[in-house]
């Protein structure tokens, strides 16, 4: 770890010299690129150079440990630095982790019934319900874009979730839901097994992905299901296709075309974005040496289970016995718990990769 903040403090130096030459400050985006780079590096190079100042200090500290009439003074000194010295290690190793840029972003909740039939759209219900009393409790907002219902359950519904840093404590509920039950229409009392999928994005603005008209299909239709008088009688209904993708995405919950068409492209361009996002991830996961934990919404990531009243999140070996509180929408245990663990990860290969 050492290594590595020498050379980002010799970076830093390089560039501080840099930008005192006429031909940095003569050229508008070097300049430019240079003054960020500094802002990004100053935290973690001003924290290191307190830390070598605390730990020399330190050292000579110790040393009048050695004389007796110096002692009781300079252990007291001793401790103060030391505690001194562990809190500014804590606050570099945090400033060592990578900056995820979509941390601030609203978020697109995708949820799908996986297998289980009806009692996996059951399962969805509960999963939306949960995340919309969850939302609530953090003062968010929810608006639901697209929800295609089958009765009692739900088999699709992607919703807009707005509110301070909500990817950053979403973004790991990525994943295959796991529920354990006894459905309400088995007589035996036998437990069956559903899944359901949820895939959290980030928000995508037009300026973080562009998408060209004449890459796009767009096709109108007749709403269908409960909707009022406008259902089957106008084409408001709007199906984008990207070609290039091959991405789909229906839009039908509003009466007006054009607002399911800005619906449309709201979702389509948050994954899209998501597509760029899992590429640069798995370019980067090559030269991992695990692959362990990566939070891949491919993986099963935790069980509800009803009898016991248990979740349990596979992926960092975390249970809790309040699973009616957590589909209540107290999912603050469960959130903290993955974001302390994956950000544990995250500081692992950020310490233990060159610079």
């Amino acid at each position: 770890m050492f290594d590595k903040l020498s050379a980002i403090e010799a970076k830093y130096d390089q560039l501080s010299a840099e930008m005192g030459e006429p031909s940095v400050q003569a050229d508008t985006t070097k300049f430019r690129t240079h003054s960020k780079a500094l802002a990004e590096m100053q935290p973690l190079v001003d924290a290191y150079r307190e830390y070598k100042a605390v730990q020399g200090e330190l050292d000579a500290t110790q040393e009048l440990l050695k004389d007796p009439e110096m002692r009781e003074l300079a252990q007291d000194d001793v401790r103060g630095l030391e505690e001194r010295r562990e809190a500014l290690l804590s606050q570099i190793r945090l400033l060592l982790i990578p900056k995820d840029p979509n941390d601030q972003k609203n978020v697109v909740l995708e949820i799908r019934a996986g297998t289980g039939g009806d009692e996996a759209a059951l399962f969805a219900n509960d999963l939306f319900r949960m995340y919309s009393r969850f939302v609530e409790r953090q003062g968010w907002k929810i608006e639901v874009l697209n929800m295609s219902d089958s009765g009692d359950g739900i088999k699709e519904v992607i919703a807009l979730i707005e509110g301070r840093n909500a990817y950053s404590r979403l973004k790991y509920e990525s994943g295959v839901h796991r529920v354990q039950r006894v459905p309400a229409t088995e007589a035996s009392g036998r437990i069956h097994t559903s899944t359901s999928t949820v895939a959290v994005l980030p928000e995508a603005e037009e300026v973080d992905i562009t998408i060209s008209e004449k890459d796009l299909r767009i096709d109108t239709f007749c709403s269908s299901g409960p909707g009022g008088q406008s259902v089957n009688t106008t084409y408001s209904a709007v199906r984008i296709t990207h070609i290039p993708s091959g991405l789909v995405v229906s839009q039908q919950d509003e009466k007006s075309q054009v607002k399911n068409r800005a619906k449309a492209m709201k979702v389509l361009r948050s994954r899209l974005y998501d597509m760029e996002m899992q590429k640069q991830h798995d370019t980067i996961a090559k030269d991992r040496r695990t692959q362990v934990g990566t939070g891949e919404r491919s993986e099963k990531i935790r069980t509800y289970n009803f009898r016991e009243n248990r979740i349990t999140d596979h992926r960092i070996g975390h249970t809790m016995h309040q699973l009616t509180n957590a589909l209540d929408g107290d999912l603050v245990e469960l959130i903290d718990a993955a974001v302390t663990f994956f950000t544990s990860e995250k500081l692992k290969y950020a310490t233990e990769t060159p610079a």
